[in-house]
């Protein structure tokens, strides 16, 4: 994976600023420390920073075709390179590296729009053709590489992270309250919107389409999850025949990720989906791959024995990362700039460190098992939701009619006695009652100020991108599943708890769970192949008993989903807290951002001394003067400082010396003459 950059001249044919460009792509160095590549021309730049992966000395970026007509800027992976290299050259393409990036510029000119359905893997990409003078950016389908835009003065810029947007001195760091909203509805960033105001995050499955003459912009959607309408999904007579088949695509995914021309390891849970990717994984390559987990000390559930058993199992060889409540809580300040938004998963801290441990053992591609949970429905919420409808389905329409709307009103209502909403699309989601209590928690510390600026602002509007024409024929599951890949996947597990964290450690993080053919075969599926009464991710579960050997095969398929997630109490709020915490939480600093209302967040914090044991009470005020520290943390952060004694983010002091990069052109002239183009 790289970093990219770039900006587009919307008024004319300006030359963007060097020191500009270069600031830009310094700000996301971390990204790619092997490199650095820059390309401008009137009205257009484009940038990038290289992590070497595939043909390490031939990969240099921006790259460009045989006739420097069209230029590329490339992070990411694609898995089926060799095909697609194949099919090229039999056209009479002439291909001078093995990088997948010089794919991008031949599969332009061949499909043109058609290349990002074409294309399949991880990627963010940006493609300038000089001739038509239009621009294209892309996503991948389900969002693991990002892509941040931004228009200021003309420019349309664009990035792997916002650092580099704002480091281009164009655009300044200041909140957005609906983004930051939509963060606290939701505990996932948006598809779209972002905590910045005026920067936003281009969709996954998208791409934009700029004419750089008129400006005029179309953004298209090329690729969208379906499902089959209800009760129409894939079912077999013979569960084995599914059982095989998915085996097989679940190998090809994990083959496929395997490429490349440095050592690959895994993260391991010693749960269900990173057991089976790690299990494969050895058997795929011959040789079990070395494995990487975190063990907590104290703060939480510990997958130190679990994680032991699966490696052992299936013969990796373990490396531990010791995580405690103090080592996450110092982790964070570092975590929030990484994430560039609040972040409130303390998981999420414990993987960056897991990453920074990948880079120090001379590490750059893990494997992990996210994917599965989105895929085959493997969240509490899931089968909470699923009991909660076999048991209004089998009494409810026993009961006399009066009783009967008791009945159902009552079991429609969170724990707190609240009728729920039912704001996304008007169904009933399996993730509702959580989405209910983080709003609830909002409530109880907004300022009058910040419900001002959000002005009857909706965060289950277009910010949610459910806006599939046919989502209201599908199972009530698939409604849910398919929530989940539009919110907490993208929002939060690639964010957060994926590109943000393993891309801040230079190392590079791959997903065989969410590879197109496993998450369209998974879509297919009946219902009850994913969740079979109480037994989540079923046909996957199945699946590991087939192919990991004995006994651990059996284990991992028998245990239930645990949701990692160390104390928010014992971390920020105990006794023992960090002191940038109560500095946070001063009057002082919440007037200053004014999101929050000082006597209300202390009220909150006086009442939580009355809980003192996790209840589901306390749990909720824990997310709210979490929700307070994480943004106030990161107002900090980007927007000024002065809140608190931790370090600000700052953009990079260039030399001139820093100014004398060569024009990638000067580098596509040298390898075209020896490649003979």
């Amino acid at each position: 994976m790289c970093g990219i950059a770039g900006a587009l001249d919307l008024t004319g044919r300006r030359m963007f600023p060097m020191d500009r460009a270069v600031a830009m792509t310094r700000a996301i160095a971390h990204r790619g420390p092997d490199a650095e590549g820059i390309h401008r021309e009137p009205g257009v730049f484009l940038g990038a920073r290289r992590l070497s992966i595939v043909d390490l000395a031939g990969g240099f970026q921006p790259m460009t075709n045989e006739d420097g007509s069209i230029w590329v800027a490339f992070n990411g992976e694609l898995y089926e390179d060799d095909h697609l290299r194949r099919e090229l050259i039999a056209q009479g393409h002439r291909l001078s590296t093995r990088c997948d990036t010089e794919i991008w510029v031949h599969l332009f000119e061949d499909y043109g729009e058609g290349a990002f359905r074409a294309a399949r893997g991880q990627f963010a990409v940006s493609l300038w053709d000089r001739n038509a003078r239009t621009l294209h950016l892309a996503r991948d389908r389900v969002g693991i590489c990002p892509l941040f835009t931004a228009e200021r003065d003309g420019w349309l810029l664009w990035a792997s992270e916002i650092k580099a947007l704002l480091a281009s001195g164009l655009v300044d760091p200041e909140p957005d309250p609906r983004g930051l909203d939509y963060f606290f509805n939701t505990f996932s960033g948006s598809v779209r919107r972002t905590c910045f105001r005026g920067v936003d995050l281009l969709p996954p499955g998208h791409f934009l389409r700029v004419d750089a003459d008129s400006g005029h912009r179309r953004e298209v959607t090329y690729w969208d999850l379906d499902f089959p309408d209800a009760g129409r999904g894939r079912r077999e007579a013979d569960p084995d025949a599914l059982i095989g088949e998915f085996e097989g695509i679940l190998r090809g995914a994990v083959r496929r990720r395997l490429r490349g021309d440095v050592p690959v390891v895994s993260y391991i849970s010693g749960g269900l989906d990173s057991a089976i990717v790690l299990g494969l994984a050895g058997q795929e390559r011959g040789s079990p791959l070395p494995s990487y987990s975190v063990a907590l000390d104290r703060a939480g559930p510990d997958e130190r024995s679990k994680a032991t058993e699966a490696a052992d199992g299936l013969g990796s060889p373990l490396t531990l990362v010791e995580m405690s409540k103090s080592r996450i809580a110092d982790a964070f300040p570092e975590l929030i700039l990484a994430a560039e938004m609040p972040v409130m998963d303390t998981a999420c801290a414990t993987l960056l460190r897991l990453a920074q441990s990948v880079h120090s053992s001379g590490y750059k591609v893990a494997l992990t098992g996210e994917g599965a949970d989105e895929a085959m429905a493997g969240y509490p919420w899931h089968r909470m939701h699923a009991v909660r409808d076999r048991f209004k389905a089998r009494w409810g329409e026993t009961l006399p009619r009066i009783g009967r709307e008791w009945f159902l009103d009552r079991i429609s209502r969170d724990p707190r006695g609240r009728n729920p909403r039912f704001p996304v699309r008007g169904a009933r989601v399996a993730q509702q009652e959580l989405y209910d209590m983080l709003g609830q928690s909002r409530c109880r510390v907004y300022s009058e100020s910040m419900w001002a600026r959000l002005d009857g602002y909706d965060a289950y509007g277009a910010d949610m991108g459910i806006a599939h024409p046919r989502f209201d024929r599908w199972d009530a599951l698939n409604q849910s599943l398919y929530l989940g890949y539009k919110v907490m996947l993208p929002g939060l597990l690639l964010a957060g708890k994926g590109d943000r964290v393993a891309m801040n450690a230079s190392v590079e993080t791959r997903y065989p769970l969410l590879d197109e053919e496993v998450v369209s075969f998974c879509a297919e599926l009946a219902p009850e192949y994913k969740l079979r009464g109480r037994v989540d991710k079923w046909l996957l579960r199945e699946v590991a008993r087939r192919v990991l050997p004995r006994p651990i095969g059996e284990k991992v398929a028998s245990r239930p989903k645990e949701m990692f997630r160390a104390s928010l109490s014992r971390t920020f709020l105990g006794p023992h807290r960090p002191g940038w915490v109560d500095q946070l939480l001063s009057p002082e600093s919440l007037s200053r951002t004014g999101f929050f209302d000082p006597e209300a967040v202390a009220a909150e914090a006086a009442r939580r001394k009355w809980f003192p044991r996790v209840t589901p009470r306390q749990g909720g005020m824990d997310l709210s003067l979490t929700m307070v520290i994480a943004t106030q943390l990161w107002h900090h952060s980007y927007c000024g400082g002065g809140l608190c004694d931790l370090p600000t983010w700052s953009r990079p002091s260039l030399s001139p010396a820093d100014l004398s990069i060569p024009d990638a052109s000067a580098s596509f002239a040298h390898s075209a003459t020896a490649a003979g183009v």
